[in-house]
């Protein structure tokens, strides 16, 4: 479970990135460096606690697509949860720097919804 209090450990500092460096008026941010940074540490939140998931033990990257694929074998509606946060937190914040406060809280909340599952599965197993 280290991995999951890691995970959100990351999606924390996500949140204090947005909160105190980006700052947001009225529903858009206005520093685009620190919403690429928030973006980038919810993706890995997501990546921490799907490697703790999948028993990855080895650092590295893997390609998106053996995510995509081990949860396509697992949870259909993770997968998707998965594609959206992918969508939104790597390619929409972390690389396009999208400025939406909306945006930004969707994907957030995607992120913590693959979390909360990767826990609420890992707490079977240990039970």
């Amino acid at each position: 479970m280290e991995n999951i209090s890691e995970a959100h450990r990351y999606i924390n500092n996500a949140k204090e990135i947005l909160r105190d460096k980006a700052k947001k008026e009225d529903s858009r941010y206005n520093d685009r460096k620190y919403v690429r940074m928030a973006g980038h540490t919810a993706y890995l939140a997501i990546l921490v606690a799907l490697d703790g998931y999948f028993g990855v033990k080895k650092k590295g990257r893997k390609k998106v697509e053996w995510y995509q694929e081990q949860l396509a074998k697992t949870d259909k509606k993770i997968l998707n949860s998965f594609l959206n946060a992918y969508e939104i937190l790597h390619l929409g914040m972390g690389y396009d720097g999208d400025l939406s406060a909306v945006i930004a809280s969707e994907g957030l909340k995607e992120a913590e919804k693959i979390i909360n599952w990767v826990e609420s599965k890992q707490e079977m197993v240990s039970n």
